[in-house]
């Protein structure tokens, strides 16, 4: 996120908090590697999911409520909207405690996956961003957020 412009976007803090849990939830290396390998900085599955839902209420109505606060168009909040049906689907299954393997080994993460990815390859293109760059970690972000 860091050729992201920041202040273009009235909720710039809570489209970066988006933006991040997206990224992590959208990229199956950096689970396997990072997430499923336990290594600290990143926070978990878990994690991803409260970033992606807490401030932004995702998991209680559209994201289309958030076009031109968090969201650039109706295209973004599309898909974020069908990303975080799949990804709450799964947590409401697996449970939001269960370890990550669970949520990896779910028949239904591959799909979560790639929905994550849409949403996060959009944002990140809208951003200036390369959607290929790893994810950061949450100090980082901490940083971004501070920082205007």
């Amino acid at each position: 996120m860091g050729g992201m412009p920041l202040n273009d976007m009235p909720w710039w803090r809570w489209r970066s908090n988006v933006r991040s849990a997206l990224h992590m939830l959208s990229d199956p290396a950096f689970q396997r590697d990072v997430w499923l390998a336990g290594v600290d900085g990143y926070g978990d599955v878990t994690d991803a999911v409260y970033r992606l839902v807490e401030d932004t209420w995702l998991d209680n109505w559209s994201a289309e409520k958030y076009v031109g606060t968090i969201f650039r168009d109706s295209q973004e909040a599309a898909l974020v909207d069908t990303a975080v049906l799949r990804v709450l689907r799964i947590m409401h299954q697996v449970g939001p405690d269960a370890p990550v393997a669970a949520y990896l080994e779910h028949e239904g993460w591959p799909e979560a996956v790639r929905a994550a990815r849409d949403a996060h390859v959009r944002m990140a293109a809208s951003d200036g961003d390369d959607p290929d760059t790893p994810p950061s970690t949450l100090d980082v972000l901490r940083i971004l957020t501070r920082s205007a």
